[in-house]
């Protein structure tokens, strides 16, 4: 597809492109009435709309941010995408999204696309936090601002919004032994994650707290997909290690894990049961419903995207970290029905 530039303008009226520019301007001193009604009827005869790139390059600003997520198959990304464009939408910045699909050579190559385009800032939730970490201190040095969400990189100097996983995962373990549950299994995530690492400390204190066991089997790798949750829960069946509770690190896995308990005819929660972090709606769609901490996507888009924001009119501003508190939704899966 050919878009129609001003020397298209020019051309079909006889006429300089400067004549053109000026007119499309709204120059009245250097161009006539009568010219720059012509170039305006013509211009909209043939479809001509302005490159707002390029006129944003002329004046060394783009206003535009990227944002770079590692998935948008759960709502929890798609409800942070959906809520920032709005906010900064409304400020005058337009948006570029991209997503890893979990693979730091994908976000490796999402993020040069956005340095190719000459984005003012990203928000971004990682899918490691090591392998690209070069490629976020490229950006700072530069002066591009990051502002990391939800999965953040902990000693990179850039602001950063999430909540205490940590202080969640021992509560929502301290829910299970509260209920009963003695022996607990952790579906971890990959170890390459910050908020996974700190979701199985938190894990881990709770059980010490209340002097149960934790031998090397009860946490298991297991990645952070539907798929990840059922195969690591159908081979802890099969190897024949007993539990009656199972906390995942994400909704994903914990819809997978649930899958295979009901497929092994296991009853949730009175024989085994099972919570997660970072649920969304999807943990209301099934039956029975997955407790779960929900994280205020909303607040952590509207904090990120001020943060952007600030860095952007502002790159000497201090970090700042946001700590958002986060709310521990009770369902069936941890409870008797009644």
């Amino acid at each position: 597809m050919k878009y129609t530039t001003i020397i298209d303008i020019a051309k079909e009226l006889g006429i300089s492109k400067s004549t053109v520019s000026r007119a499309l301007r709204g120059d009245d001193y250097n161009v006539s009435k009568e010219t720059r009604q012509k170039i305006l009827e013509t211009a909209n005869r043939l479809g001509y709309k302005r490159n707002e790139l390029a006129v944003n390059l002329r004046m060394q600003s783009t206003r535009t941010i990227g944002i770079v997520v590692p998935e948008m198959i759960t709502p929890f990304y798609m409800k942070f995408i959906t809520h920032a464009q709005e906010i900064l939408n409304k400020a005058g910045y337009r948006v570029t999204l991209a997503q890893s699909h979990e693979d730091p050579e994908a976000e490796r190559l999402n993020l040069q696309m956005m340095e190719d385009y000459r984005v003012e800032g990203i928000l971004i939730s990682v899918c490691h936090d090591k392998k690209n970490r070069e490629f976020y201190q490229n950006f700072l040095d530069k002066g591009i601002p990051l502002v990391f969400f939800d999965r953040t990189v902990e000693d990179i100097s850039a602001p950063k919004v999430k909540i205490n996983d940590y202080i969640k995962a021992f509560f929502m373990v301290e829910h299970l032994i509260r209920n009963g549950k003695k022996h607990i299994i952790h579906l971890a995530g990959p170890s390459y994650i910050q908020n996974a690492k700190e979701r199985k400390k938190g894990y881990k204190d709770a059980l010490e707290k209340f002097r149960l066991p934790c031998p090397p089997e009860y946490i298991v790798d297991a990645g952070v997909n539907f798929t990840d949750g059922k195969q690591a829960v159908e081979a802890l069946i099969k190897k024949g290690i007993p539990f009656d509770a199972i906390f995942c690190f994400t909704e994903m896995s914990a819809l997978g894990a649930k899958s295979c308990l009901q497929r092994y005819n296991y009853h949730i929660p009175e024989e085994v049961a099972i919570c997660c972090i970072s649920g969304t709606e999807l943990c209301m769609l099934v039956h029975p419903s997955v407790t779960t901490v929900e994280q205020p996507v909303m607040l952590m888009a509207e904090e990120a995207s001020r943060l952007i924001m600030e860095k952007i009119e502002n790159f000497s501003v201090a970090d700042e970290t946001v700590i958002l508190e986060a709310e521990m939704v009770v369902r069936g899966s941890t409870l008797p029905l009644t």
